[in-house]
């Protein structure tokens, strides 16, 4: 055995820790609960310079699983974590990855997928990989987890395939075990060896074409050569579980199962549940019931043969799933099962029970009561185990009384349209005045103290009346407003997911003028808002730029609080250049986020929609009339985009009270101008220059934590360069606003 050491770690930790051993050539992620732990901690290790991996953050999973796809097709070794919603939008690039036979190897903390959304564990998401063609290692505990990843890159370039190591979800991710790992890196790239790839784009003397157009046979051909290349794996793997156990000690197989030889009843489950179900095994024997439990390591190539032979005693299988096939009575793991105990002479009866959906807890009292119920002779077989029936006819509580039209028509403002100069002439917007407008966001929400998102959506509603409906896409503003059964909202408020909320608004936005034109809706305005925020416009971009290309009659509103932050603050490309994230670290090899942070109002501003504009809370009358303006624009004319600079002091390491001075600050040294586009001429609301109030870039970051360490002298050059950046762009929105064409 290679000498090896103790660490007190988590499943996602020591994924990072093997990845951070092999150095893989390049990561592609895109953060997403709970696999977001692996980017960070390698982050983490290559801000220290333990390693050279070029970790790539994508604006998506499906960005990420393509930055993975191009690295391994130039002969780089490849590395990719996800979990849930994230793997679901990456799907189709799985079966490319697979199809032309390039192997990498990606983490999947399994989790919920929405919707409704749910960031706890179960199996819902790894079962849709079933049929892409990646070998599927399943590993119940942190030490697998690590031992899975060395063995899965082994795996993956003898046979050139993909290959995920899967686990629970913030059980196996989150929960720190004491491991063992190899004490010297070089062990184990000594077991992995030298890369040989089978096609490489960059080797410009053998020039190959890859993804090429296919009919039949071709394609059939092509996926026989895939089916070729999952047996070749089943019929590797043996070696290689033997190989790795001369070198750490520790045995591996295609499953295991625990006093399952003589058992009369098994119970059939993956991932952590094994171990919970080990004591429910325990305390049966110690009655005289025989029973035991059994578990795959390996989902693909699935082991039927291996798994038949476990099974040939019992009389009875209980098989568990955390996932449902819905309408097939029960999930891919049972169902496959039956296919394999079908294919022999096993007699045993076979029942089905989801369990643990949503990431609910499977105690030793939950397996006894699986193990109880196949033991009844009339059990059903087919059920959901840890049900909560409803009561019948129950009505769901209103909260608060509806807001009607009426409440919030309080001429705050009033908006008019001059064609000759091509702008909507605001009045009002006083503060005082502001007041007398309703709250359609209650304040029983559970934001942080000092949270923008409230107070930048309050504002923006203070400035818009009559109807209202709101679409928020996945992000902190939408997990503390609605936790179901209550909700925070006295309007007609609608959730998607980060990447599709624009085009969603836009089709409830149209399904709306379709039911008035049709008569099924009496006449009125709804003004529809879409909320962005937390990255939303970072793997949404792509529907709001849709959406705004096709000018549908709808606001997007961006809460830009500079991160992913419901994901624990990973860098997003609104980040400021410099700063310091979970995945952006500050260390000897790194100075923080490194590169300029993305300007929304511009690209928002180049789909020609009639109106993009600025706000923040440090300037609230400006503010109340922009969102008076972006509505009068969306009722009438098209798409308007509002952008607020949103203050997070839990990730921005400032003072919930002293917010509003931050925010200034940003504005007074030019990082966040107030302007607005209005049928593509530029207006400067505000220029500190002119009023005397500009300060330097540094003073604004000096006020935060995570870039403080910017006024640093061994960081004057990355500062330099953002004050450089920051007066560039100023410049040129000031000039821009002095043109009248521009």
């Amino acid at each position: 055995m290679e000498k090896q050491k103790v660490l007190y770690e988590s499943g996602n930790e020591l994924a990072a820790y093997a990845a951070k051993q092999i150095n893989y050539h390049v990561m592609g992620y895109y953060p997403i609960t709970p696999s977001t732990q692996i980017a960070e901690n390698l982050d983490l290790m290559g801000a220290e310079g333990e390693h050279d991996i070029k970790l790539i953050a994508a604006e998506g999973e499906h960005s990420a699983a393509g930055i993975c796809y191009g690295a391994s097709t130039g002969g780089g070794r490849v590395f990719n974590a996800t979990s849930a919603n994230g793997l679901l939008y990456a799907l189709e690039q799985f079966p490319v990855q697979s199809g032309t036979r390039f192997p990498m190897v990606m983490n999947v903390a399994c989790r919920t997928v929405s919707g409704p959304l749910c960031i706890k564990g179960d199996h819902s998401d790894i079962m849709y990989m079933l049929n892409t063609g990646w070998i599927i290692l399943f590993a119940d505990e942190p030490q697998t987890v690590y031992d899975m990843n060395l063995l899965a890159l082994k795996l993956a370039e003898a046979v050139s395939l993909p290959v995920a190591v899967a686990f629970d979800g913030f059980y196996t991710s989150h929960q720190k075990r004491k491991c063992m790992v190899f004490e010297n890196d070089i062990t184990v790239k000594d077991y992995i060896g030298e890369k040989k790839a089978t096609a490489d784009l960059l080797d410009l003397e053998h020039p190959v074409t890859v993804g090429s157009y296919m009919n039949e046979p071709d394609v059939l051909n092509n996926r026989y050569q895939l089916h070729l290349a999952m047996k070749q794996a089943k019929e590797l793997l043996p070696s290689l579980f033997q190989e790795y156990n001369a070198l750490s000690g520790r045995s591996y197989s295609f499953l295991k199962g625990y006093l399952h030889a003589d058992a009369d009843i098994l119970l059939f489950l993956l991932g952590s549940a094994y171990h919970t179900a080990m004591e429910a095994v325990d305390i049966l024997r110690k009655e005289g019931i025989r029973a035991g439990v059994i578990t795959l390591l390996v989902l693909r190539p699935f082991p039927w043969e291996l798994l038949s032979s476990f099974c040939q005693n019992a009389a009875v299988i209980v098989a568990a799933d955390r996932q449902d096939s819905y309408g097939a009575d029960g999930g891919s793991l049972s169902l496959e099962l039956r296919a394999a105990l079908q294919r022999t002479s096993c007699q045993a009866k076979v029942i089905t029970r989801v369990y643990g959906l949503g990431g609910q807890d499977f105690f030793v009292e939950d397996a006894l009561c699986l193990f109880r119920e196949g033991l009844q002779e009339n059990a059903a077989p087919f059920d959901y185990h840890g049900i909560v029936k409803g009561s019948q006819g129950a009505k769901q509580p209103v909260y608060f009384k509806p807001l009607s039209e009426t409440d919030t028509m309080k001429h705050i403002t009033t908006c008019s349209y001059d064609a000759s100069a091509g702008k909507m002439i605001v009045k009002g917007g006083q503060l005082r005045e502001a007041t007398a407008m309703p709250k359609r966001l209650a304040p029983g929400h559970g934001a942080c103290p000092g949270c923008g998102i409230p107070v930048n959506l309050n504002l923006l509603l203070k400035g818009i009346e009559g109807n209202v409906v709101l679409l928020f896409q996945t992000g902190c503003g939408m997990v503390v407003t609605t936790a179901y059964p209550k909700t925070s909202f006295k309007i007609p408020y609608l959730h998607n997911l980060f990447q599709n909320g624009a085009a969603t608004l836009s089709g409830l936005t149209e399904v709306f003028r379709q039911r008035q034109k049709r008569g099924e809706y009496p006449e009125g305005e709804i003004t529809f808002i879409m909320v962005s925020g937390d990255g939303g416009m970072d793997i949404g971009m792509g529907s709001a730029l849709g959406t705004a290309l096709r000018n549908h009659r709808l606001i997007i509103f961006e809460y830009d609080n500079g991160g992913y932050m419901n994901t624990g603050y990973q860098l997003s490309y609104s980040t400021p250049m410099g700063a310091r994230s979970a995945t952006s670290h500050v260390g000897s090899a790194q100075y923080g986020k490194t590169f300029f942070h993305k300007d929304t109002p511009e690209i928002m501003a180049a789909t020609h929609i009639p109106y993009v504009a600025c706000v923040a809370e440090s300037n609230p009358m400006d503010f109340i009339r922009k969102a008076a303006k972006a509505a009068a624009y969306a009722k009438d004319f098209g798409t308007a985009y509002l952008k607020a600079l949103s203050a997070c002091p839990l990730n921005w390491s400032d003072s919930p009270d002293k917010e509003r001075s931050v925010i200034a600050a940003a504005v007074d040294c030019c990082y966040f101008p107030l302007y607005e586009i209005e049928n593509g001429i530029t207006t400067l609301n505000y220029d500190p220059e002119k009023s005397g109030k500009k300060i330097p870039v540094t003073n604004w970051l000096s006020m935060m934590g995570r870039t403080r360490h910017l006024a640093k002298e061994t960081y004057r050059e990355i500062a330099e360069k953002i004050q450089t950046e920051t007066d560039r762009r100023f410049a040129r929105l000031r000039a821009r606003s002095e043109n009248p064409l521009l």
